[in-house]
């Protein structure tokens, strides 16, 4: 029987392991980083040990050390979560050898399936539909030239040892393959240990869907329904649900067969998920399998009503599947939201910085999995994942408009999320009816990229009720009367109509909005040469604001007073955080035309590709920047040369960084945009 249970795995994960194993009288185990010694998982444990510095090679990859602290902790299973370890081979073996239980499959299947090669060799023989593709040994550059001319434009080369988008990248022309190669292998290096590659035949549109599988140590299985999971950038996922919008009850059981036969054939046990493309005939191909728990697990959860991880648990003490087939049922719909730490206006480059303010919200049929909390600082060594956000509905509608009104609701300040994004996604009409494609988020995301302007002009007037309600700077006044109406900031004048202008600042924008107050709760306002009369009410920081034809929006707001009179005025409108400033200092043009190139964001630089005195034209690849396991180029925002370089390969750099001179051949014409 397990009594104790060390979980080697950091973050939501092992916040949600936790949960269910001390839920069934488990003592948990947690291990940690320098970077994560006040974490939640760490909080949450019953006993937490020190694993090393931040990065995850000296910490939460230390096989060794891991396995030292379970045997120190008297713990009889390690469960690894997802990520870091989850498919590492060795590890599982390893632990084995320890006499310590493995909360996952045997080490033969996890590295069979950890090889693409291997894996498709297998399934081959087990009749599951394959995509044409090179996952041979050779790994030279003419090995995959030949191959994918063979199969034809555009090929997909992806990581042989793991997933998730490392080491993934689309290449469209012979021309492209040997740069896309470089930089696959590189990532694939840094993610996995192992920067090995195959080509696969690409496909343009189709649907990803996954199965969710179970293995008992008798050999029994069992599948609990598909995931759609096509709504995803860079590769990876941004919204997951269960089940697949429009897949027919016939091929949910194909799907749920060909899975089947995929884990049987490597001698599986406990939880996988095998990993589809499906086309619009319902020809579907097997791409990946993981040989773990997945991200988006919870979604299969709520339309089950059955706990995964439990299952795990029981499973590795040898424990037979707690169901049986014709004991699952699929029940409503569920949808997943992926909460990162990420700019979508800069091109969804990950973001930094310390939480200084967190509520969740509170809705029935909701569940947020996270392992932040507030004060926590978000660093560039792990993944940008903040948090799940999961909801369940009787319906597929029900389940959106319940994931709406929580982003409308989440408040988290303090770093930049795609909370905003999120909330426009889900309001596009394919989304809405299933719709949707692995590349459907490339198609539309240039329209969604920033909020609309209806919606800042929302938040703006959100923004002029609060600072109309906010004390006045002791700067503006000279009264001690508490009662004087020179303390507050409404239009109130003697003998005089209650007009106000004010100005605020978004970004460089500066907007001027006239306002009259018709009575306690009406303003007239005029904003971008229209005007229109508003009813407002406020409870605490929330604001409803009616229109006369009345459209109600809710913002909630955070008003803070400047010690020079300045007010800061957060607003959320339709999930996205508006930031006024009642005044602004702007830069002016002759600064903002430097010839420096700063880093967008805080990370390592893994290569410099030009010389110094080289010149380049406009685009031209210069570095490359690694931050939360991924890779971003930086290029010449125009032709010119680089005059010096102020970091070196290796040198971890903050946001703003400027990482070189850049001279430019016409500074009139140039366009100074960095692109990465």
């Amino acid at each position: 029987m397990m009594r104790t249970l060390l979980i080697a795995n950091r973050g939501e994960i092992a916040c949600r392991i936790i949960h269910t194993a001390q839920a069934m009288g488990i003592r948990c185990v947690a291990v940690y980083s320098s970077a994560d010694q006040h974490a939640l998982h760490v909080q949450l444990a019953d006993e937490a040990y020190a694993l090393g510095p931040a990065p995850a090679s000296e910490s939460y990859l230390n096989s060794k050390k891991i396995i030292a602290i379970a045997k120190q902790a008297e713990a009889e299973a390690i469960h690894p979560g997802y990520g870091f370890l989850s498919e590492n081979a060795d590890f599982a073996a390893a632990c084995q050898q320890a006499g310590i239980t493995f909360v996952g499959p045997p080490a033969q299947a996890i590295s069979i399936m950890g090889s693409k090669q291997a894996a498709k060799q297998h399934l081959q023989k087990a009749d599951v539909p394959l995509l044409p593709g090179y996952h041979g040994q050779d790994q030279s550059l003419a090995a995959f030239q030949q191959s994918a001319q063979e199969i034809g434009y555009p090929v997909l080369l992806k990581a042989a040892a793991g997933g998730g988008g490392k080491g993934m990248r689309i290449v469209h022309q012979s021309s492209e393959l040997a740069t896309e190669m470089a930089a696959a292998q590189r990532e694939a290096q840094k993610s996995f240990g192992d920067d090995t590659l195959l080509l696969e035949k690409y496909l343009a549109q189709p649907r990803h869907i996954e199965v969710q599988i179970f293995m008992d140590q008798q050999g029994h299985g069992v599948s609990l329904f598909e995931r759609d999971c096509s709504l995803q950038r860079r590769h990876q996922k941004i919204v997951e649900e269960a089940p697949a919008p429009g897949l027919s009850a016939k091929l949910r059981e194909r799907m749920g067969e060909a899975a089947l036969r995929a884990a049987k054939a490597i001698g599986y046990i406990g939880a996988g998920t095998v990993e589809f493309l499906v086309c619009k005939d319902e020809q579907f191909y097997f791409m990946e399998m993981n040989t773990r728990l997945q991200v988006e697990h919870p979604v299969t959860e709520m339309i089950t009503k059955q706990d995964l991880v439990e299952w795990q648990l029981l499973i590795a003490q040898g424990e037979h599947l707690p169901c049986r087939q014709q004991q699952l049922a699929i029940n409503g719909h569920a949808i997943e939201l992926r909460l990162y730490a990420e700019n979508p206006q800069q091109g969804f480059l990950p973001a930094t910085g310390t939480i200084t303010h967190l509520a969740w919200p509170e809705i029935s049929h909701l569940r947020i999995d996270t392992g932040i909390q507030q004060g926590d600082e978000i660093s560039i060594h792990y993944d940008p994942l903040l948090a799940k956000i999961i909801s369940w509905g009787a319906t597929r509608p029900a389940a959106i408009q319940r994931l709406q009104q929580a982003l409308s609701k989440l408040q988290l300040w303090g770093i930049t999320t795609n909370q905003g994004f999120l909330y426009r996604l889900l309001q596009q009409p394919e989304v809405c009816h299933g719709q949707t494609d692995t590349q459907y988020v490339e198609r539309v995301v240039s329209s969604i990229q920033q909020p609309s302007d209806q919606h800042r002009n929302i938040a703006l007037i959100g923004a002029a009720i609060a600072w109309l309600d906010a004390p006045r700077s002791p700067v503006h006044y000279q009264t001690t009367d508490p009662y004087s109406p020179w303390r507050s900031n409404h239009a109130w004048r003697l003998n005089q109509p209650n007009l106000l202008t004010l100005t605020l600042h978004h970004g460089q924008q500066a907007f001027t909005i006239a306002m009259r107050e018709i009575d306690a709760q009406t303003l007239e306002v005029a904003l971008a040469e229209e005007s229109q009369a508003y009813h407002f009410w406020r409870k605490g920081n929330v604001i409803t604001l009616q229109t006369t034809d009345q459209h109600r929006h809710s913002l909630i707001t955070h008003y803070q007073l400047g010690t020079l009179g300045d007010a800061s005025i957060k607003v959320q409108c339709a999930g996205e955080w508006f930031h006024f400033q009642q005044q602004r200092h702007h830069q002016s043009a002759e600064d903002e035309t430097g010839s420096e190139l700063t880093a967008p964001m805080p990370g390592s630089v893994v290569a410099l590709l030009v010389k110094t005195g080289d010149a380049v034209t406009k685009n031209t690849p210069l570095l490359i920047l690694e931050a939360m396991k991924m890779e971003h180029t930086i290029r010449a925002p125009a032709a010119g040369k680089v005059t010096r370089f102020h970091c070196q390969p290796g040198a971890l750099v903050t946001a703003g960084f400027e990482l070189l001179d850049f001279e430019r051949e016409d500074v009139e014409s140039s366009d100074s945009e960095v692109t990465a």
